[in-house]
């Protein structure tokens, strides 16, 4: 019988998420986190199926400390990386760049790509390879497989996926919309098509992954056509830190007359800019709790956050032609009922429209939150990266013979 389990990492550049699954039935056997990696207060939680967490601290050097006590916790549940049930090890990997279209077994080669792509994605791609070079010493023997963020966006045809400028030096330096997000992309379009009881490949779907990070996708019969990110995922929505879109002459003005650096205004742009630079918050939550307390700041912020969103949802519609659903996902999506209310106001013309009772509701369970009848669906649906990653991982190393 063929080992059945995978696990799924996610390294960033001081911490790991991880999840032990089980593909037969797509259960959970393990959850964790080790964060703040390289400090004095280093942290890993790990909790077993059936709850009961268990906590360490104390400082964790690198990843490859991490990963050994990873591998220490899973073992005293009896799911040690040694074990024959172990299939392969699935990596988040943000940057694909045009090169990785899809699920791919990892190699030297492959390393290398991954690491030539770091000049697109300096902040992801290198500790996604620490992680896998990590993984990789502590099980040579065992699959891994990088599953690409960009990977779904990839069928964007050209016309959305080129920039306007000179095309020799967009292609000399990688210059184009590669789009990020997209295993949750792909996850959700997939799970709406079905929360709709309609194939996936007949299917029209604006995505709205709204978290922290935020972006958009156009996805006709289950493959991307447009989405909001860019080069990087600074481009699109506005967001918890990122500006989004933005007149690009901003950094130009910025340097000549505010005599900022260009790191000064990376910085600016990803990490204070969104809604923490518009009212000083960046959790919904409370930017919506600041709204009903009549604070004009946050209101203003909550309201250029929403006027992006409608415009991408029109934008979105106007590409697809047809839209059978629109899903919201990711933190916010899933959870802040007031923005899936605002985002969609006034577009009733266009079969758009949320039901009160229903979005108001919370659960973890796909769900529509349009009224009855609706020419157009509205969905919250639950984004899964995790499983999604699980199944790409098992597929591809199942599928080709290549495990252990």
């Amino acid at each position: 019988m063929s080992p059945t389990r995978v696990l799924v990492l996610n390294s960033g550049s001081s911490s790991v998420k991880y999840q032990l699954l089980d593909m037969r039935d797509d259960s959970r056997l393990a959850v964790g986190l080790v964060e703040r990696i390289g400090e004095q207060t280093s942290r890993l939680k790990h909790t077993p199926a059936g709850g009961g967490s268990r906590e360490r601290g104390g400082a964790i050097a690198d990843h490859d400390a991490a990963l050994k006590a990873v591998a220490e916790e899973l073992a005293k549940d009896g799911l040690g990386l040694d074990s024959p049930e172990l299939a392969a090890i699935g990596h988040r990997v943000v940057h694909g760049g045009k090169s990785f279209t899809e699920p791919t077994v990892i190699d030297d080669a492959v390393l290398a790509e991954i690491e030539r792509l770091i000049p697109v994605a300096p902040l992801h791609n290198p500790a996604n390879l620490t992680g896998i070079r990590t993984a990789r010493a502590l099980r040579p023997d065992l699959p891994q497989v990088a599953v690409f963020d960009t990977a779904f966006h990839t069928t964007m045809p050209e016309s959305a996926a080129r920039y306007a400028i000179d095309v020799k030096t967009a292609d000399e330096h990688r210059i184009r919309r590669y789009g990020f997000h997209g295993t949750s992309h792909a996850y959700v379009s997939r799970a709406t098509a079905e929360l709709l009881g309609k194939d996936p490949a007949e299917t029209n779907v604006i995505v709205l992954h709204l978290g922290n990070g935020a972006s958009a996708s156009a996805v006709r019969g289950g493959r991307c056509v447009d989405t909001s990110m860019g080069l990087t995922p600074l481009e699109g929505l506005v967001m918890g830190t990122r500006s989004g879109d933005m007149d690009p002459a901003v950094i130009f003005h910025l340097m000549r007359v505010g005599g900022m650096s260009a790191d000064q205004i990376d910085t600016l742009l990803n990490k204070k800019s969104g809604l923490i630079g518009l009212c000083g918050d960046n959790d919904m939550r409370e930017i919506r709790r600041r709204v009903d307390e009549g604070d004009e700041q946050a209101e203003l912020a909550f309201d250029i956050y929403i006027h992006r969103l409608k415009k991408y949802i029109g934008a979105y519609y106007a590409v697809l032609g047809r839209v059978d659903a629109v899903a919201f996902t990711a933190g916010v999506g899933e959870n802040a009922a007031p923005v899936r209310e605002a985002a969609l106001a006034g577009l009733e013309e266009l079969g758009l429209a949320v039901d009160g009772e229903r979005n108001a509701v919370r659960g973890d369970e796909a769900r529509l939150i349009s009224p009855e009848g609706a020419r157009v669906a509205v969905a919250v649906v639950p984004t899964d990266e995790e499983l999604e990653i699980a199944t790409q991982t098992y597929a591809l190393v199942i599928g080709s013979g290549n495990h252990t």
